[in-house]
């Protein structure tokens, strides 16, 4: 009885790198379907030169809108620093209103 091997793991087969429009990268055999939401960028290839361009292309794993939120973000903490020397965190003292006295000066 044949072995049933895993057509992603198959060394001498030919392969796609899908890319999806969150950034997120596949290996994917050519003889399957692309799943919808998936396009290609890569390929045909063997595996190794698939893993290769997968490897040097996708460096960040975050999801671009997860990017773009976190940049978003940032951007937000920089824009709340004043002039007055807080930075927005709650790091560092509020100043306080001087008070007022009644009689006494």
């Amino acid at each position: 009885m044949p072995v049933a091997t895993n057509p992603f793991e198959d060394p001498d087969a030919k392969y796609l790198v899908l890319i999806t429009n969150e950034g997120q990268h596949s290996l994917w055999p050519v003889f399957a379907d692309v799943p919808d939401g998936w396009e290609v960028i890569f390929g045909e290839d063997g595996r190794q030169e698939c893993l290769d361009f997968i490897e040097k292309n996708w460096t960040d794993m975050r999801p671009n809108s997860l990017i773009r939120q976190m940049e978003a973000d940032a951007a937000a903490r920089k824009s709340n620093v004043s002039g007055n020397g807080t930075s927005g965190n709650g790091s560092a003292a509020a100043k306080k209103p001087k008070k007022e006295t009644v009689g006494n000066k």
